[in-house]
């Protein structure tokens, strides 16, 4: 069945009404929904990557960064990724009915903290098709209607993989729906949907910070922005160097056009003069293009790689492509105050062997996630076993890190009497 054009009310509207149904729903037959949306990616993958292709096509003619053209690709392999995510999603505890907390009062009420679903859920995102299938897996898990807003980028991998979801689920006995996409992709579009006010209970924009300022101008309806990831590895003093090589690569270049790619290379002075020649030597010859301070600069070695003089925008710029900053710091202190001052609060790296330093470090650097001795590639649903996530969180009230099952849920009282009134 083909969606109908309508209007940003009438689908919001109808999202509403199918998440008082999904509300009711058991465990089993959400499972049903989203296990058939997994199978339908399968079946339908050829009709997936020919839509694809189409974005690709309109994408290197517009010369797309490579970046984003990374982002917006679907293959076999990635749509079998997809499906399989989407099945531990189903695996996963449900966490709509979860019993937070119970007791009884004084005069005998029994009081049950229940976690409920928060009903109707719009993400807004960009180059990502990927988001389609993850965000409408997780919404119905968790008992949500999801509203679907991608870019024109993607348009034509959005609408298909849209529509797969919302016939498979029609066909396990779902409202259709539940999931649903508004394709117009112009900004009063988007001003309609962020004003819902009553109808949609949360937007979620997973993209850069132009999409995060175009919302935050006329949103509405409450946000959790999954925004940008201006990351950092630091090297302490003493720290293992083959280590720190190898964690700043795997951060840069593993995957660099996501929000959990390193952005800024910060080494302490006293490792400097060793590991700065070989790490710049390294991201060199992945095709890493540098910029640095100026003891950057001097530690690049005669015949070393070229390192450009980093400006201020260098430390702010989420570059989500294969370039880097590299600063030589003089302490811990500075790499943290450093990083405070530029951090998006996504995720953040220290290469040390000192506890003390560690724990200084994850204490008051000010992040969703912070690694010890570790990449910052790690910053994903699937990754910390989630299943899947709409995005990474770089807020601090209700949901910090991976928006995943149980950050798409609220919670309510619910009390049980016989009869009792207050006095």
């Amino acid at each position: 069945m083909a969606i109908a054009a309508k209007t940003v009310t009438d689908i919001c509207a109808e999202a509403k009404a199918a998440s008082r149904e999904l509300a009711l729903l058991d465990t089993a037959t959400k499972n049903r929904g989203v296990l058939a949306i997994a199978d339908a990616i399968e079946a339908s993958a050829a009709q997936i990557i020919t839509a694809n292709e189409r974005d690709l096509e309109a994408g290197r003619e517009a010369g797309l960064e490579a970046a984003l053209m990374d982002r917006l690709k679907l293959d076999e392999t990635r749509l079998a990724g997809i499906a399989a995510d989407t099945r531990k999603v189903a695996e996963l505890e449900d966490p709509a009915g979860r019993v937070i907390r119970e007791f009884e009062m004084y005069n005998g009420l029994k009081v049950r903290k229940v976690a409920v679903p928060l009903g109707v859920i719009a993400v807004v995102y960009e180059a990502r098709p990927n988001v389609t299938i993850d965000a409408a897996a997780l919404c119905l898990k968790s008992g949500n209607a999801i509203v679907l807003r991608g870019s024109s980028v993607a348009a034509n991998s959005n609408a298909v993989l849209a529509q797969v979801a919302r016939d498979a689920i029609a066909a396990a006995g779902l409202p259709e729906a539940a999931v649903s996409i508004v394709t117009g992709g112009d900004r009063d579009e988007l001003a309609e949907l962020a004003t819902q006010e009553g109808v949609i209970d949360l937007i979620i924009p997973r993209g850069g910070e132009g999409l995060k300022h175009a919302l935050k101008s006329v949103a509405t309806v409450p946000v959790i922005y999954a925004a940008a990831g201006n990351c950092h590895v630091f090297v302490d003093a003493g720290a293992d160097l083959d280590m720190a090589e190898a964690i700043a690569i795997n951060s840069k270049t593993q995957r660099p056009g996501v929000c959990n790619a390193t952005e800024t290379l910060l080494v302490h002075k006293d490792v400097a003069n060793e590991f700065m020649p070989r790490i710049l030597k390294a991201m060199d010859d992945k095709g890493v293009r540098l910029h640095g301070d100026a003891r950057t600069q001097s530690l690049s070695g005669a015949g070393g790689p070229e390192v450009l003089e980093a400006t201020e925008r260098d430390w702010t710029d989420e570059y989500l492509d294969m370039v880097l900053a590299v600063k030589v710091v003089d302490s811990l202190d500075e790499a943290i105050e450093h990083i405070n001052r530029y951090g998006t609060g996504h995720s953040e790296v220290i290469v040390t062997p000192s506890e003390q330093s560690a724990e200084v470090f994850t204490g008051s650097v000010d992040a969703a996630a912070v690694y010890v001795n570790a990449a910052s590639r790690f910053t994903d649903g699937a990754e910390y076993g989630y299943g899947a996530e709409i995005g990474i969180s770089t807020q601090k009230l209700h949901a910090r890190g991976p928006i995943a099952l149980r950050e798409l849920c609220s919670y309510k009282y619910i009390v049980r009497g016989e009869g009792q009134v207050r006095g």
